[in-house]
């Protein structure tokens, strides 16, 4: 079957402008949907949408269901009349530039606890009776969730997670839980309410995206993280010790970027009692994802087919060693409970032939990146001329630098071997990216903001392996001039990417198992 040429803009909604400190899901997220309309676009491809957690990852969360309640847009509980004009007032407002995510939190959640508690009040209302209908719908990870933010906000926990808790927290003693779950019931209500929040408005969002034309790409992180409700409440299915500390944690091997390699410290899975759960937690949070994204980009594919097990007490990730993945076994698992799915395999860094076969037995389509390109090797897999239809270019990512930020960085012998290969001075680099991606075979192109608005490396979204400073961009609507959409839909037009139906077809890259 042919497949749709298609081309959209990665921008993760914390990045987008607003009022309170963090990008939400109000009004400029519509106007960021009908500028990506005007640029001809028909992918908006966005980060994980779940909470934070440690260095404002998206990737370390306390949940791998739940909804950042960062991203609620508190005008829309003015409107509903759970909060006032005066506690939205002015005074309030913060940095343009970037999120400030300790001040922007503390307002922020300030501002939803006075919303769910005039909620609260009027239990005999429509609003209420969606709001029940959700938590029912939703209680088999919504429960566990509600209560693990809970205890950890009311100081059970330390900066090392739910592993020093009281004991009987920890370790779930039901009679613990429901004493807690009692004393506590404005906390939990609380944190339901923000997902009730998050899943309205985010589901609002996608349907006018929809309308338009326009497929959200969703992202689906491989690993979770140690302090996270999905740890505490399934401990068995992840490689602990009898007291929930992990015995290896994640990582990959050293590299050309990296001597020491990268330790990321999530906990492992035990894969072996996943299947014996017959990947169940995997297919239920699939299926939750598929839910809130028309596509999803799954995290470190590489870590399906085989993983870099590091021992938890390692400094670093050297000492790791690779060890087998599900394989095809989850994917299969996961098609047979849910049908075929829209993925993107995000197979960067060590790519062996196991890891390709895998990926082209499910039908999968890969990424190429264009700053990986340039080494002076013809045969380089990111080449354009290299490319295969089933692949998703990118300038760059958001663990990458912007495309500026690499050029200047660039050596010559780099810049020399793309003036060459692209026939271009480089003054214009950012679009001179943009348009071979769009031009290429591959299905999908897309390119982060920060390339079309030509942004510098001081607006790069993620430092891997910095530990703080990263997650905080965010852009302005004075950054954006008419030129930019118009000159991005004129070269989505010339390379046959622009569609003038409004509807979403169905002929995308899909799970084949």
């Amino acid at each position: 079957m042919k497949q749709t040429r298609r081309s959209g803009v990665l921008l993760h909604p914390t990045s987008l402008p607003g009022p309170f400190g963090s990008g939400d899901l109000g009004q400029s997220a519509y106007h960021f949907v009908d500028w990506l309309c005007v640029g001809q676009q028909t992918l908006w491809q966005i980060l994980p949408l779940v909470d934070v957690g440690v260095g404002n990852s998206p990737y370390m969360s306390p949940s791998a269901f739940a909804g950042n309640v960062l991203l609620i847009d508190l005008e829309q509980l003015l409107e509903a009349g759970w909060l006032t004009k005066q506690e939205l007032s002015p005074e309030y407002r913060f940095d343009d530039h970037r999120v400030d995510y300790p001040a922007v939190t503390r307002f922020r959640m300030s501002r939803l606890r006075m919303a769910a508690a005039r909620f609260q009040e009027k239990t005999d209302s429509p609003a209420y009776e969606a709001f029940e209908a959700f938590c029912q719908s939703e209680a088999g990870w919504l429960d566990d969730y509600a209560l693990f933010r809970t205890l950890d906000a009311m100081g059970s926990g330390t900066s090392e997670g739910w592993q020093n808790w009281p004991e009987k927290l920890a370790m779930r003693d039901p009679h613990a839980l429901s004493k807690t779950a009692e004393v506590y019931a404005a906390d939990i209500h609380l944190w339901k309410f923000c997902q009730w929040c998050f899943h309205e408005q985010w589901m609002k969002l996608k349907a006018y995206a929809n309308e338009k034309g326009i497929m959200i790409v969703g992202d689906v992180p491989i690993f979770v993280s140690l302090n996270s409700a999905d740890v505490w409440s399934r401990p068995h299915l992840f490689k602990l010790d009898t007291h929930g500390r992990p015995l290896v944690v994640a990582g990959v091997p050293p590299d050309k970027f990296s001597d020491t390699g990268q330790r990321w410290g999530n906990p492992l899975y035990d894969w072996d009692a996943v299947a014996a759960d017959n990947y169940r937690w995997w297919i239920d949070r699939m299926a939750h994802t598929m839910k809130l994204c028309d596509v999803v980009r799954v995290d470190h594919f590489r870590g399906f087919e085989a993983y870099w097990e590091v021992p938890a007490d390692a400094p670093t990730a050297i000492t790791g060693r690779w060890c087998p993945g599900p394989g095809a076994a989850l994917f299969h698992a996961i098609k047979d409970a849910l049908g075929s799915l829209n993925l993107i395999a995000e197979d960067l860094g060590v790519i062996t032939s196991k890891v390709i076969e895998l990926r082209q037995k499910l039908n999968l389509p890969g990424m190429r990146v264009l700053q990986f390109a340039f080494d002076h090797n013809p045969d380089n897999f990111y080449l354009p001329h290299n490319y295969e239809p089933d692949s998703v270019v990118y300038t760059g990512t958001h663990d990458n630098n912007t495309t500026v930020g690499w050029w200047n960085a660039a050596s010559e012998h780099e810049r020399d071997y793309a003036r060459r290969y692209l026939a271009v001075s480089g003054e214009w680099i950012h679009w001179d990216l943009i348009r071979t991606a769009l031009a290429s075979v591959a299905s999908y192109a897309i390119a982060p903001m920060q390339d079309i608005l030509g942004l510098d490396s001081a607006h790069r979204m993620n430092e891997p392996g910095q530990p703080t400073g990263s997650w905080e961009w965010r852009f302005t609507w004075d950054q954006v001039e008419d030129w930019h959409a118009a000159h991005l839909a004129e070269m989505t037009s010339l390379y046959g990417r622009a569609h003038a139906e409004k509807t979403l077809d169905t002929d995308t890259p899909r799970l084949k198992t």
